[in-house]
């Protein structure tokens, strides 16, 4: 007899927002072809029903909320979560701790949930004082009501332990070795910076704007993302591109066959993420071996190991780091390659997949 999950807390299927909407794209498919009936909740506007690539046996249900910065996760869970309640999986597949709020919702409906925590939210210099309450009550909530938890990082399950004494498991994401994809067009491979951020301040941006600044009088500069809502960082990166024209910003990219292009042949990617666990661009850009320049947290160190420069969080040190790596190709082999094979290693999407499913029939039991 087929198992019911209902995957609470994305964008939806298929989506190309962030993380979670790459996880799903992954995993909603995989659960299917191992005879899950799948749900996945979303948000209008946010899916792409019409992609080449969707299953169609996954179920993709869009439900109200109000699209504002600070409560649409809020909302769009709240309907999410009235409608699995309704209906009752066997299991609730929870992302983000803001959604601890309606978890006594399934567990009075006697839905086991999995949480997948994602990175530590209250700590993030987007939100202001409210929201960063907001999430943290959340956490707790979540600490409290959740049947079993899920860590992206060792570094995350240590944080969580310590704060609120609970244990779970670690299942990072995944990536994929795409094969020889074409050089983007005019671009030299092996010859430009790349970033791939959304656009806030936790992720180095501001930084990196100013290394930027003076590595586009040398070489090409890409920048890939946006803030979702426009704003300073935005006006930024359009500044920058208008002032140079070695500074080429793509704005969010959901073409993944170009941002796998991207990785592939960049001479440095910088990833300045810094407060969540294992980042699933980080990932990715390893499977398709970019040499890598990281800010240097406990995070990104995990993910890593000795396959990338670190540099602290200023623009003379990502500066410095850049330069040394574009500079010097056998680094940059070196560095690529060492990526690659880690990536394959310890962050392929099979693993990944089977971990959740693993987890899921351990939930139900």
């Amino acid at each position: 007899m087929s198992r019911s999950v209902a995957i609470i807390g994305t964008r939806g299927y298929p989506s190309y927002y962030g993380g979670f909407e790459t996880l799903v794209r992954r995993l909603a498919p995989y659960l299917v072809s191992e005879g899950w009936d799948v749900t996945v909740y979303g948000r209008g506007g946010a899916v792409k029903p019409d992609d080449p690539a969707r299953d169609l046996d996954v179920k993709s249900v869009l439900t109200w909320g109000l699209e504002s910065k600070s409560l649409s996760t809020l909302s769009f869970g709240l309907s999410s979560t009235i409608s699995a309640a309704k209906n009752k999986p066997d299991v609730a597949l929870v992302m983000n701790v803001a959604n601890g709020y309606w978890l006594p919702m399934l567990k009075a409906r006697g839905i086991p949930s999995v949480v997948n925590v994602d990175g530590i939210e209250w700590e993030r210099a987007k939100w202001g004082k409210s929201a960063k309450a907001a999430f943290r009550m959340g956490a707790s909530l979540t600490a409290r009501f959740a049947d079993h938890l899920l860590y992206d990082a060792e570094g995350i399950a240590g944080r969580w332990e310590a704060s609120f004494g609970r244990s779970g498991t670690v299942i990072p994401y995944g990536g994929e070795d795409p094969g020889p994809l074409p050089t983007p067009d005019g671009l030299n491979s092996g010859r430009y910076v790349l970033m791939v951020a959304r656009f806030v301040p936790e992720n180095t941006v501001e930084e990196f704007f100013d290394a930027a600044e003076n590595l586009a009088n040398e070489v090409d500069v890409v920048i890939v993302g946006s803030s979702g809502y426009g704003g300073e960082f935005d006006e930024r990166a359009e500044s920058l591109q208008r002032s140079n024209d070695r500074v080429h910003w793509y704005g969010h990219v959901s073409d993944d066959r170009l941002l796998f292009s991207l990785w592939q042949h960049a001479g440095a990617y910088f990833h300045g993420h810094s407060v969540g666990g294992t980042n699933p661009a980080l990932v990715q850009a390893m499977a398709c071996g970019a040499p890598i320049v990281a800010r240097d947290t406990i995070f990104n160190r995990e993910v890593l190991g000795d396959c990338a420069l670190f540099a602290a969080p200023n623009s003379e040190q990502i500066t410095d780091s850049i330069r040394s790596l574009i500079s010097d190709k056998t680094l940059q082999a070196r560095l690529g390659s060492a990526a690659k094979v880690r990536a394959a290693k310890y962050y392929s999407w099979e693993s990944v997949c089977l971990g959740y499913q693993d987890l899921l029939k351990e939930a139900i039991s």
